[in-house]
């Protein structure tokens, strides 16, 4: 059977001049699933793995029928949950739009909202945001969403997750009903569902493949590790002895890891890797991705700030120095690798007690992870890192016994006691303050006697 190309979708020539100089001819197969769905109008709901070409699937289709606004208020909004998304998917916009004239705005928190104000200045056609600022600019009607005739909502089970879901509420209040919905999600939560119920217009379900598929081609291992500090010995080990580690993405489940584990690493490979995560500026955060994209550096540690669809082109390994929580985190964490039908790896560290989050994630992808020889070579550091350390738990209080019949804590007790020495009535009452009314009566009766 010939293949599909974007031609056959009678996409406008400009946006196909554009794909062809990117060298995209092919869609992806949740490309070819959503592009017809979603230029019929209906509500759409796509679920599929990431790394699939999602970002594409929903904007090709929705430039395709984007008409130019007059008022100079957008008609198309695309809510992302993370800064780094709104930077990503607003780059690929105005690659995909130079050609003709949409003004695209990219808008996050942590920057001066006064600024961006003055970004809609000249109008704006495709809006593309995180909710929380979205929400913001249009409490101060900086934007007006009254216009807006498609929303796409990208990560939706993220949003969700993140707490996002009082500001989407607050979102779909200020527009118009009348509006062609377009989701996808990674997983179909119970959370999803319930906002598909309630918000939603009988979307048509596209799903590439069941939630927790680990993606063909990763090859998934792992090795059973004693703690913290020999994790970052079997790492030297890896980065020194495997020739092919050479654009890395290592994931920590914390902030506070992530920065240990990277003054351990910049002092056994100096300036060939970098960190990110979520206290780190944005500045920081855009400046240390383009380095990694470029290969500047060799590799990025990070937390799951970096685990949702984010696009970085041709990551070799993914090393999860720390097994996630949450099932689901650890299929979006290797995810970014082994993308665009590029063979991946990703590497697992596991200690005692992360192997039963390990037999959640295998359940999940109904999977088992091939678990390797740790290397004889590699020293075991015995030594604990603060969070390793077995937590002294104290008994409740009230559930202690004392002892009966005195002891320091009844002495103490017993000399700290309050005694009754009579009320305000027998008291004097300090001068400074006035006798009582009490007394005041007292004595204005016995003048009356007198």
């Amino acid at each position: 059977m010939e293949k599909l190309t974007f031609a056959d979708f009678d996409l406008p020539v400009k946006i196909l001049d554009v794909l062809a100089d990117l060298e995209l001819f092919e869609p992806t197969p949740i490309q070819e699933k959503s592009l017809k769905p979603i230029l019929s109008g209906r509500d759409v709901m796509g679920i599929a793995q990431t790394g699939t070409g999602k970002t594409l699937a929903y904007l090709l289709p929705v430039l395709k029928t984007w008409k130019y606004s007059k008022t100079g208020n957008p008609t198309v909004l695309v809510l992302v949950p993370t800064r780094e998304l709104v930077v990503q998917v607003t780059e690929i916009l105005e690659k995909l739009t130079e050609n003709i004239t949409a003004r695209v705005i990219g808008i996050y928190g942590g920057k001066n909202i006064n600024t961006q104000k003055l970004l809609f200045n000249d109008g704006c056609d495709i809006l593309v945001g995180t909710p929380g600022r979205v929400m913001d600019l249009s409490i101060d009607n900086a934007i007006s969403l009254k216009e807006v005739q498609k929303l796409v909502i990208d990560e939706f089970d993220e949003m969700l997750n993140l707490g996002f879901r009082p500001q989407l509420t607050h979102i779909f209040e200020m527009m118009k009903p009348k509006r062609q919905n377009i989701l996808f999600s990674a997983t179909m939560t119970e959370a999803v569902d319930e906002m598909l119920d309630v918000y939603f217009a009988n979307p048509i379900e596209i799903s590439l493949a069941k939630s927790g598929t680990p993606l063909e081609k990763i090859e998934q291992t792992a090795y059973k590790v004693e703690n913290f500090n020999t994790k970052i010995n079997l790492l030297e080990h890896l980065l020194k002895n495997e020739t092919d580690m050479s654009k890395v993405l290592i994931f920590n489940n914390n902030k506070r890891h992530a920065d240990l584990l990277f003054t351990k690493i910049d002092e056994l490979f100096p300036g060939q890797f970098d960190v990110i995560h979520s206290n780190k500026s944005q500045n920081y955060r855009l400046k240390a991705m383009k380095s990694f994209e470029n290969e500047e550096v060799r590799g990025l540690i990070t937390t799951d700030v970096m685990a949702r669809g984010l696009d970085i082109s041709n990551v070799t390994h993914v090393i999860n120095f720390e097994t996630p929580d949450i099932p689901e985190q650890y299929i979006h964490r290797i995810g970014r690798t082994g993308r665009a039908d590029k063979e991946g790896k990703a590497v697992t560290f596991v200690t005692k007690k992360e192997e039963p989050l390990i037999l959640d994630i295998e359940l999940l992808m109904d999977k088992e992870l091939k678990f390797n020889e740790f290397p004889e070579e590699v020293k075991i550091n015995p030594k604990k890192i603060a969070d390793e350390e077995d937590q002294i738990v104290m008994k409740n209080p009230a559930q202690v016994k004392l002892n009966e019949g005195g002891g320091a804590f009844h002495e103490k007790k017993a000399k700290n006691t309050k005694e009754n020495w009579g009320g305000p009535s027998k008291r004097k009452a300090p001068k400074k303050f006035g006798a009582n009314r009490a007394q005041q009566k007292a004595i204005s009766k016995s003048k009356r006697k007198k």
